[in-house]
C-alpha cells in the first residue's frame, strides 16, 4: 500500500471522487447534498490517494485550508472493497501530518446523518463533536467534528 501526494486533477483522484459522489448522492437521494461549496483546485491544499500493491487506486482524502492553521478534510473515500482494511485510517493520519508540517492546529470536517459509518470512523479516529461551521450551520442533517493537532 501506497499513500501519495498528487494533483487534484490527477486522474486515480478524479475517478475516486466520483465514486464517492455518487455513493453520497445515493445516500442522500439527491445529485447535490453539499451544503457549502464544492472543493475545487482553486481551494484544496493538498489531496492524497491510496494505491494498492497493484497500483489500483482504492482511496483519497484532502483538505481545504480555513485560514488561522485550521484545516477542513474533503472528499474521504475507499472503495467498498477495503473498507475496514484500515486504508482510511492510513490517508487521515497521512493529512493530519501534512497539516502539521504546515502549523495547522487543528482539523474540522463535516459529515452527515446517512453516513453512520463515517461518524464512527471519525469519532474512533479521534475527532470530537462541534457545533456546526461555516456553510453546516444550517444544515439539519450535519454533524461536524474536530480534533486538535
Amino acid at each position: 500500500m501506497k499513500i501519495e501526494q498528487v494533483p487534484w486533477d490527477d486522474s486515480d483522484a478524479v475517478a475516486l471522487r466520483t465514486l464517492q459522489r455518487a455513493e453520497i448522492a445515493l445516500r442522500y437521494g439527491t445529485p447535490d447534498s453539499e451544503p457549502g461549496v464544492a472543493p475545487s483546485a482553486a481551494d484544496i491544499a493538498v489531496f492524497f490517494v491510496a494505491h494498492e500493491d497493484d497500483g489500483s487506486a482504492v482511496g483519497c482524502g484532502g483538505l481545504r485550508d480555513l485560514g488561522g492553521g485550521v484545516g477542513e478534510v474533503k472528499r474521504m473515500y475507499v472503495t467498498p472493497a477495503f473498507r475496514g482494511s484500515g486504508i482510511a485510517l492510513r490517508i487521515l493520519r497521512a493529512l493530519e501530518d501534512w497539516a502539521r508540517g504546515q502549523e495547522w492546529t487543528s482539523l474540522r470536517l463535516e459529515t452527515g446523518d446517512a453516513q453512520p459509518d463515517a461518524v464512527r470512523f471519525y469519532t474512533r479516529s479521534g475527532y470530537e463533536p462541534i457545533p456546526a461551521f461555516g456553510a453546516y450551520a444550517d444544515s439539519a442533517r450535519s454533524f461536524c467534528f474536530e480534533r486538535l493537532l
